[in-house]
């Protein structure tokens, strides 16, 4: 079992810097060389002559201690990430937004966005050392406190909160595969618990409305019914490929990893899904699909649809699984379909439908007249 004993070294001003001697020797993150000593940079005085200097020694001797039993849990986990120079020295916020940079579309602005209230909490430069659970936990108060940024001034809602603080757990979990963090913080921490929200979609009658009215963009027109009809996100259309989608007339399919998960995903599709596509070519299905262009003419193609409920791209998606849940399908299956891990996921689509059923069952009325009721009443 290895030991950290704090010790002493006597310099030329009259003071003793303390190290703690590890034993055995360990390697060093950054050289992988194998490392016995770890200076604290804290001294004290080798003669203390006077009350003060003797009370200053023994205060800091008490903090070498704690630093000491600190580190000897460190290695008995063979966390070493204290020795790194790489690790103290380096910056969270920027590896955060090296990680955003990785992102493009509605993803990429919502890290933006993310960093954003980040840098809002904590500043512009957050050293590795500095990160640990109480910061985190603090840092999703602040988030949870509803604050506002920019321009517009309006405070965020609570899954919005959820949304950012899961990009911040996410840069956690990188930063710690990477090796600047020793503890897995992203794993540690608890994510903040989402509101049930209503999640729009339209009926299917709206979506034939949609289909049979006329867009300014084509390339925008297919890829959001063609999201209505398979339920894949944006970032997955956008980046769909022709090489992804196999299979005959009864048969069609896609193989492709999800950009929210990065798990391989096997996707029946119908052949009408497949015939919205058009002739295949080779490349991207949807060239030239930027989001963008998706927020600026998805409300002016809704409005001539005659459609005024708040439609976003993320809606088809709710759209398919409701229709599903609407037309027959099992939970079971719709999960599989919407490639949720976790089938409790899929269940606020029950409950909108769940909802609807509801409603459906006080619509059929009839007049009661007055004998009618005299006659219940009777009985």
């Amino acid at each position: 079992m290895s030991s950290v004993t704090l010790r002493r070294k006597t310099n030329k001003h009259g003071k003793c810097s303390l190290f703690l001697d590890i034993y055995p020797p360990i390697p060093h993150p950054d050289t992988g060389k194998l490392t016995r000593k770890h200076y604290l940079k804290i001294t004290v005085y080798a003669r203390p002559r006077t009350e003060l200097e003797r009370s200053y020694n023994k205060e800091t001797l008490d903090l070498a201690e704690h630093v000491r039993a600190l580190r000897q849990l460190d290695i008995q986990n063979n966390r070493y990430g204290f020795l790194s120079e790489r690790m103290r020295n380096g910056d969270f916020v920027d590896f955060f937004d090296e990680e955003k940079k990785k992102r493009k579309g509605s993803s990429g602005e919502n890290w933006r966005m993310a960093i954003g209230y980040f840098k809002t909490f904590a500043g512009e430069k957050v050293l590795f050392p500095q990160l640990n659970e109480t910061f985190c936990e603090e840092y999703a108060d602040y988030l949870l406190s509803a604050p506002s940024i920019g321009r517009a001034k309006r405070k965020i809602s609570t899954n919005t909160a959820v949304s950012y603080f899961s990009k911040f757990k996410a840069a956690l979990k990188q930063a710690y595969k990477k090796g600047f963090l020793s503890v897995n913080l992203g794993e540690i921490v608890d994510s903040i618990t989402p509101e049930d929200t209503h999640r729009e979609f339209l009926f299917l009658d709206e979506l034939q409305a949609l289909a049979d009215t006329p867009c300014v963009s084509m390339v925008v027109k297919k890829a959001s019914l063609f999201a209505a009809l398979t339920s894949l996100r944006f970032s997955d259309v956008a980046t769909l490929d022709w090489a992804e989608l196999r299979g005959s007339i009864g048969n069609y399919s896609i193989r492709f990893s999800t950009k929210k998960t990065g798990s391989a995903e096997f996707l029946p599709i119908s052949d009408q899904a497949f015939q919205l596509l058009g002739e295949r070519g080779e490349g991207a299905v949807f060239k030239g699909l930027r989001y963008v262009d998706v927020v600026k003419i998805l409300p002016g193609w809704l409005r001539k649809a005659g459609i005024k409920k708040h439609i976003t791209f993320h809606c088809f998606r709710h759209t398919y699984a409701t229709l599903q849940l609407l037309l027959g399908t099992d939970i079971v299956t719709l999960s599989k379909m919407l490639g949720h891990k976790d089938i409790k996921t899929t269940m606020i689509y029950v409950k909108i439908v769940d909802q609807l059923k509801r409603e459906a069952s006080h619509r059929i009325k009839i007049e009661m007249d007055k004998d009618w009721l005299l006659l219940k009443n009777a009985s």
